[in-house]
């Protein structure tokens, strides 16, 4: 059996038993230091979207350029100013150019720079390619104008010698247009859309404050949004970005996802030519002469790339422990709150903003006890408190079977003699805060208590009082109970008194001691205890 009962002891549970102090200022304060946490807590859920789930974006971008210019009697449409990207991120509008026309393979010099200017033909390597020469060296040094002198080269010639003209060719291609279709989709809320909206037609342009949905762009609205300026970077071109945004709220309630664009320039802004600045590159067109030769335009492009760039995250509210927790926390009759009653013990708090004294009062008409903590500016009777349930008293018939048969009948017999003078002796008092007319007048406010809240026979003359508190054997009892040499004649009216205010207390306040030391005695049972105390002496 004890081999069960230690293996069950094994499942028991336990945990600390916490007193809840029932004072407003404490409340206060820890309301708000509660709510002062709650808020920092909740700021930072907030910002940080703690509460949510969140999924990244999958994405697809497809774009179409339009515009028409006419340059020098030479109409450029879509397909000759714009070069398609493997990717369909990404997408190249000509904006300057420079044609060296009617090139064919031969022998021609080369263009003068640092390493094919030359005086001589031994400057000149046969065979030498350079990574940066337009051809192959033949070894000869030949004119290449009036004034300078080139190692020949084996290439298309004649070679490449314009310089980039400015300002640029396109100049005008920044009123053309693009039209960026981009799909989107959060796979783990398979959730899918796209930046069209059905209310923007075709004539729309985009716009950050009139149109900022519109997914049209003017290509010098683009740079001019990243603080650029489209002529100037036209010349040699330039890389800018596209930035298409999804933040997506997809809880039911505020179900929000919208695209934000913003533009800024990619490549370095600062000219060095070492690093050969801008953007630009060479393509061919090809075609045969009359006679059967292989000719071509050889073009430098010089433009700017346009880079689409989409980022995003979709975010959910994680509902699941809400849902679960608020059903329980909701209902006021769920287990829950019965094993909180259990765990958790309330009793009233002092008052910590002022220096005060504490006192607990009982009324006899009264099932629980008042405490009073704060400053008298009246009479203690009227003084307003706070209620607290009185503890359970022990059963006093266990002292009454401790004492003698004869002395039971004498101490019935003074308690009729007892009651029967006070009948005799009944003293009214004129006390405004007296219920009982038993008081006697006290200067203090902190005397000026009864033993009644409303008008009503008086406490002292019950037979509990008389039993408990005024009989003479029950006290000497009880006083020989701590010292058992105690005789009648040596007990001091101190000690009768004390005993007598004890019983009272103990009887009517209950026997723990953090409301036992602060408890007030009505002044009707004072006066009759010193009465008792006095009719001892004598």
């Amino acid at each position: 059996m004890k081999n069960l009962q230690r293996i069950m002891s094994l499942c028991d549970y336990t945990t600390t038993k916490e007193v809840r102090i029932i004072s407003l200022p404490l409340r206060v304060l820890k309301i708000a230091i509660t709510l002062a946490v709650l808020v920092y807590l909740c700021f930072s859920l907030y910002t940080e979207k703690g509460y949510q789930k969140k999924d990244t974006v999958i994405s697809s971008v497809h774009t179409k350029v339009k515009g028409v210019l006419d340059v020098d009697n030479w109409i450029w449409d879509t397909s000759e100013y714009t070069i398609p990207y493997p990717g369909g991120n990404s997408f190249f509008v000509i904006t300057n150019i420079v044609k060296t026309e009617n090139q064919v393979q031969g022998l021609c010099p080369e263009f003068p720079n640092r390493k094919t200017i030359c005086s001589r033909d031994d400057i000149c390597k046969k065979a030498y390619a350079d990574p940066q020469s337009n051809g192959i060296q033949t070894g000869r040094c030949i004119q290449f104008n009036r004034t300078l002198k080139t190692c020949e080269i084996r290439s298309w010639c004649p070679v490449e010698f314009k310089s980039t003209p400015e300002p640029a060719v396109l100049a005008g291609a920044e009123n053309f247009t693009v039209l960026i279709k981009n799909n989107i989709h959060f796979a783990e809320f398979n959730y899918t859309t796209k930046n069209i909206l059905p209310e923007y037609n075709v004539s729309c342009v985009y716009d950050r404050l009139k149109a900022p949905q519109c997914p049209i762009f003017r290509l010098g609205d683009i740079l001019k949004e990243a603080g650029e300026s489209f002529s100037q970077i036209a010349v040699l071109g330039g890389i800018m970005g596209i930035e298409i945004n999804w933040n997506c709220n997809l809880d039911r309630w505020a179900s929000k996802c919208r695209p934000r664009y913003s533009f800024r320039r990619l490549d370095d802004k600062v000219v060095d030519e070492r690093l050969f600045p801008g953007f630009n590159f060479r393509f061919a067109r090809y075609y045969k002469s009359a006679d059967g030769k292989d000719l071509r335009t050889l073009i430098k492009a010089s433009g700017i790339r346009f880079d689409i760039q989409v980022y995003g995250i979709a975010t959910v509210l994680i509902d699941f422990l809400i849902g679960l927790y608020s059903q329980c926390c909701c209902d006021p009759k769920s287990s829950q709150k019965y094993y909180d009653d259990m765990k958790y013990e309330k009793v009233s708090g002092p008052c910590i903003l002022q220096c005060c004294r504490m006192r607990f009062v009982s009324f006899v008409d009264q099932k629980d006890i008042i405490m009073v903590d704060k400053p008298l500016q009246k009479s203690l009777q009227n003084t307003t408190g706070t209620r607290i349930e009185r503890e359970k008293i022990a059963d006093y018939k266990d002292i009454e079977q401790h004492l003698k048969p004869d002395s039971n009948a004498a101490l019935h017999r003074l308690e009729m003699e007892a009651f029967t003078a006070k009948d005799h002796e009944k003293e009214f008092s004129s006390c405004s805060w007296c219920q009982c007319s038993k008081c006697p007048k006290m200067d203090k406010f902190g005397d000026q208590l009864c033993c009644r809240s409303q008008a009503g026979d008086c406490i002292t003359t019950s037979d509990m009082f008389l039993k408990l508190v005024l009989s003479m054997n029950r006290l000497i009892y009880i006083l020989q109970y701590d010292d058992p040499f105690l005789t009648v004649d040596s007990v001091s009216n101190e000690k009768l008194r004390e005993c007598a205010k004890k019983q009272y207390i103990e009887w009517r306040f209950g026997m723990d001691l953090n409301v036992v030391n602060f408890a007030v005695m009505p002044s009707c049972c004072k006066h009759e205890i010193e009465k008792i105390a006095k009719d001892h002496s004598t």
